[in-house]
């Protein structure tokens, strides 16, 4: 249902780069950018992921906002997570089942912003 999420950046190059480690396990790459945002897209997947510099000026996390990454197995989760602790992520829950049908990992970007790959099922 969701076309596309952006996440604002004050450091868009190192976010740029964390990011391709993070979305690569989902088969993210980069598709296409503009003068503020750079996409990620996957051919596996549908929607996509823009990272960068707000119109508005300085990027700030969002209160209660959290980016869900959907993963084909749990074994990509557990990439996905790893991927991102070992770029720099903050770990806000490490790759586990939470619900009969949720297995998810919780971290937080370079930025603060909270996102989740999960495996439903």
């Amino acid at each position: 249902m969701i076309g596309y999420a952006t996440i604002g950046s004050n450091d868009p190059e190192r976010a740029h780069a964390f990011y391709d480690a993070v979305l690569a396990p989902l088969g993210g790459k980069r598709v296409f950018a503009n003068e503020r945002l750079q996409f990620w897209a996957s051919r596996q997947m549908p929607g996509m992921i823009a990272v960068g510099t707000p119109f508005e000026g300085e990027a700030s996390v969002g209160n209660g906002a959290m980016f869900g990454l959907a993963a084909p197995t749990r074994d990509v989760v557990d990439e996905v997570y790893a991927a991102a602790i070992a770029a720099g992520a903050k770990c806000e829950g490490a790759p586990g089942q939470r619900t009969e049908r949720f297995y998810g990992a919780y971290f937080r970007d370079l930025e603060g912003n909270k996102l989740c790959a999960y495996k439903l099922g």
